[in-house]
């Protein structure tokens, strides 16, 4: 069997092929062929077309390596096994399923099937993670221009707190889950989550399983509260225990969320930034129960 191995360069602050190579020490006897992700500008319908049914692929990347993956290749059927390799630098998805960064290639499939989608200004996404919108957006709209102008790895915790205390101001917000609306002021986060894990090791919705029966997904909302007080809270998001502080924390759990904000801000999927969202609708593709 070959090990068919598509890298994304970018991923892991540019150190993406790099690492995505320490592969020939983990698998000393496999057959492994190496393919730069950036280079399939027609799609992947040819190159799965061209290797066996039989071999498998690693997909060597981080959270959004991933997520370009499921959705430039959703509108195919694919036979191989998908397996990954964690290169990223938040890897929150490796998180999630209790397995660390360095740990040999295992088998994904599953989780990228069935997955909850996303519409933002008039496009539809697939989500393996989650959707950040509020201060977590804007955190990586700061992180991309970063890091457009260093190589410095990116600090979002850093960015969070001066968002925090300078720059980010919260939104009111109307959040819709399965036809139930309710009204939030002063939103600073407003994420709905397919796992529990985003932002690089953040639990921001500590009770969220990705594949759960119900085919449920969660929008964390943090809420109402001030500069300093949101402050001294959000550290503890990091072990998923600002869920505690119900006054200024809620969860809600659905199969079709929409949250509105009453001004533009930066959104983000799975790590990918959009600009200026002022709206986005989260569907699992399963009917609520009535």
């Amino acid at each position: 069997m070959v090990y068919h191995v598509l890298f994304n360069p970018h991923a892991g602050n540019g150190h993406g092929e790099a690492e995505a190579r320490k592969l020939n020490g983990l698998m000393p006897d496999a057959t492994l062929r190496y393919y730069d992700m950036t280079s399939f500008t027609r799609g992947y319908g040819d190159f799965f077309a061209a290797i066996d049914p039989a071999d498998a692929v690693i997909v060597a990347g981080g959270d959004g390596t991933l997520n370009r993956f499921i959705n430039d290749t959703q509108a195919l059927r694919i036979e191989n096994d998908i397996q990954y390799f964690a290169v990223g630098s938040g890897n929150d998805f490796l998180h999630d399923l209790g397995k660390q960064k360095g740990e040999p290639p295992f088998s994904v499939k599953k989780y990228l099937q069935e997955l909850p989608t996303v519409t933002v200004q008039g496009k539809t996404y697939r989500f393996l993670n989650g959707i950040g919108y509020g201060i977590d957006g804007y955190c990586c709209e700061v992180g991309d221009e970063q890091r457009r102008t260093s190589d410095k790895p990116v600090n979002y915790t850093a960015i969070a707190i001066k968002g925090l205390l300078l720059h980010f101001k919260p939104a009111n917000a109307t959040v819709t889950v399965d036809g139930k609306s309710y009204e939030f002021k002063k939103v600073w986060l407003a994420p709905t989550m397919h796992g529990r894990f985003y932002g690089g090791g953040m639990m921001i919705a500590p009770q969220q399983q990705r594949n759960n029966p119900e085919h449920t997904v969660s929008v964390s909302l943090m809420f109402g509260s001030g500069k300093l007080k949101t402050l001294m809270v959000f550290p503890s998001i990091f072990k998923g225990e600002h869920v505690r502080h119900t006054e200024m924390c809620r969860v809600l759990t659905g199969h079709e969320i929409t949250v509105r904000f009453d001004r533009p801000t930066a959104l983000q999927i799975d790590g990918e930034t959009i600009k200026n969202v002022t709206e986005y609708s989260v569907s699992t593709g399963v009917p609520a129960r009535v």
